[in-house]
């Protein structure tokens, strides 16, 4: 077992000492799959990192215990943690891109942990890395371990981060976020490896995720997660079809789904609190449905729901009169909002789109031939439309999305039309082209990589109109950073911080601020909400409809998630091996697909089950 008992973690910071984990008890049992679920900054990749003693150089356990059998791995000297971590704990990280070394090749990764925690040496290492690259769905093992991981899509990436997790047969994973750059298919084939191993090894997995349909079917219990303390713990089953805290209730109506399109999702209305706050009542209640007024006075404690549902809620404790018909109240009850415009003709036109990408080789790195990424394919964008982009990873998607917004010039041969209300983005050049994207933005896959370090949030915001928009002063700049930060539910204070200081999900809500900044025609959506957890994704969603119904901006919607695409997409469009296996309206492409990859694709969604 795997026992966490009474864990704080604390970490310095400008404005105060924060308290990312407050209290944490967990017990998880060898061949478990324990889901820890939550809003992004509530602390739960910090419990990982916590767990394996990776914090960051500002961070320190104040208090707790982790023990991994008889062993508190929080007592061991680094020499001896060595041998756990990766050893008998096993951690996949939440980004791929920042967790592999760029200067090696992902086999020569792969093959370090082999041989650093097993009796493997040389060739039979290697070999055992090939083998596992073929296991998590990387195609043609045998030639991409010699590869580095800049030439992978991120999807890719992430199944090598999952192989060398798994490829040292850990006691227990921590995995963070492990499916969420992955594709359905990948991800189903991931997540049957994972119940395989637990079958065959009796592993146990602590699954960080915000994917709740993900969690309805891989995991045996559930911990809800907010503000750095545990709310909620019960088996999945009962989590799912009676939650009792407000705020899991309130989660799982934000979901998406075909039978919400056209109508604004229930998103939790404010934000995480700062955890540098000295909290005198329930941290939820200001965001809270049923919040009472003793809420905001008394600290709720952890309560006994039954013997195996425990609920820290003030509206479960003994003695306090339960308001059933408070806590089922909308979040945000909100009106049907009109259809968004759709006007006639495309605004944007592709035709016979190719990307070739040269293949190098050699001691000089001569180009020895082509790769063809995107293998002619045509399609329209209207205005005011949303056109889903979907297939699995390495399929053409993101490539299809920086050819169209001009980023991939210097290093891939593009042929074909794309022509964006009236020119041919691919004739464009100085002037021209920079004129051309005022209307065009794109929202990268992965807002850590897109986001430079080095510069303060504001100035992120503000690069892109001082470039685009130089008529803006520095007054009205301010003010639209401001409304931007708002409307992608990030505090004000956010904007004088460095993107390191945030998480994964708030990183990728300054990754789309910037994008609308500019208020562009159309944007290039690559998974912009696949890092968000389902509250943030409501709000981004009902943010985007919003943008689309008052401006008529478009959206190229590259994503994995067919929830998402049932909810907003108009059209959608299936991509193969760098080809449009499919395309057309969305209602009748989910409900009635012709093609046998399509039928694949949709079979391998997971679907919340309540009940």
């Amino acid at each position: 077992m795997m026992k966490i008992q009474d864990l704080e973690v604390v970490l310095d910071a400008d404005a105060g000492l924060v308290k990312a984990i407050d209290g944490l008890k967990l017990a998880i049992e060898r061949g478990e799959t324990f889901a820890l679920v939550g809003e992004s900054g509530c602390g739960k990749s910090m419990t990982a990192l916590a767990l394996m003693r990776l914090l960051p150089e500002n961070g320190r356990v104040t208090g707790g215990q982790v023990r991994v059998g008889d062993v508190d791995v929080l007592d061991l000297p680094e020499a001896g943690m060595r041998a756990v971590r990766g050893g008998r704990l096993g951690m996949i990280f939440q980004e791929p891109s920042t967790s592999l070394n760029p200067v090696m090749k992902v086999g020569d990764q792969i093959v370090e942990a082999i041989e650093t925690h097993t009796a493997l040496r040389g060739a039979a290492a290697r070999a055992k890395a090939i083998d596992w690259l073929r296991r998590v769905g990387i195609p043609e093992p045998e030639r991409r371990i010699d590869d580095y991981p800049f030439r992978m899509s991120g999807g890719q990436k992430q199944r090598v981060m999952i192989a060398m997790a798994l490829a040292t047969e850990p006691d227990f994973l921590i995995a963070d976020e492990p499916t969420t750059a992955l594709d359905v298919t990948i991800q189903a084939q991931i997540l049957d490896l994972l119940k395989d191993l637990q079958r065959e090894q009796r592993m146990g997995m602590l699954l960080i995720t915000h994917d709740l349909a993900v969690v309805s079917g891989m995991a045996q219990r559930v911990a809800l997660m907010y503000a750095g303390q545990i709310v909620e713990v019960a088996p999945a089953a009962e989590f799912f079809s009676r939650p009792l805290h407000p705020y899991a209730q309130a989660l799982l109506r934000a979901l998406p789904a075909s039978d919400r399109r056209g109508v604004a999702l229930e998103a939790i209305p404010g934000t995480v609190p700062p955890l540098w706050l000295q909290f005198e009542g329930c941290r939820f209640a200001p965001r809270c449905a049923a919040v009472m007024p003793h809420c905001a006075t008394t600290l709720p404690a952890m309560v006994d729901a039954s013997a195996t549902h425990q609920v820290r809620c003030l509206l479960h404790k003994p003695g306090v009169p339960a308001a059933p018909e408070r806590v089922a109240a909308p979040v945000v009850p909100v009106p049907p909002p009109p259809a968004p415009v759709r006007e006639a003709g495309p605004l944007l036109d592709v035709q016979d789109l190719k990307v070739r990408f040269p293949i190098r080789g050699g001691l000089l790195q001569r180009v020895k031939g082509h790769f063809d990424a995107v293998a002619g394919i045509s399609f329209q964008v209207a205005r005011g439309e949303t056109l889903a982009l979907v297939g699995e990873s390495g399929c053409g998607k993101t490539t299809t999305g920086k050819a169209i917004v001009q980023l991939l010039r210097r290093v891939a041969v593009t042929e074909g039309r794309a022509v964006l209300d009236g020119q041919n983005l691919f004739e464009l050049d100085g002037p021209a082209l920079l004129d051309a994207r005022r209307k065009v933005q794109i929202i990268f896959q992965d807002p850590f990589a897109s986001l430079n370090p080095r510069m303060r949030v504001v100035d992120l915001l503000e690069e892109g109109l001082m470039a685009l928009h130089p008529d803006l002063d520095a007054a009205a700049r301010r003010a639209r950073v401001e409304r931007l930060t708002d409307q992608v539910g990030l505090r004000r204070d956010a904007l004088e911080r460095y993107p390191h200081e945030f998480s994964g999900g708030q990183r990728q809500r300054i990754a789309i601020a910037r994008a609308l900044a500019v208020q562009p025609q159309l944007i290039v959506c690559d998974e912009p909400t696949s890092a968000l957890d389902v509250s943030v994704q409501a709000q981004i969603l009902n943010l985007l409809r919003e943008l689309q119904r008052e401006l008529g901006v478009s959206y190229l919607f590259i994503t994995h998630n067919i929830g998402v695409v049932e909810y907003i997409a108009d059209r959608i469009a299936v991509m193969q091996a760098g080809r449009i296996e499919e395309q057309g309206e969305c209602a009748d492409v989910l409900a009635h697909p012709q093609r046998d990859y399509t039928r694949t694709l949709l079979a391998a969604v997971p679907r919340l089950v309540t009940a």
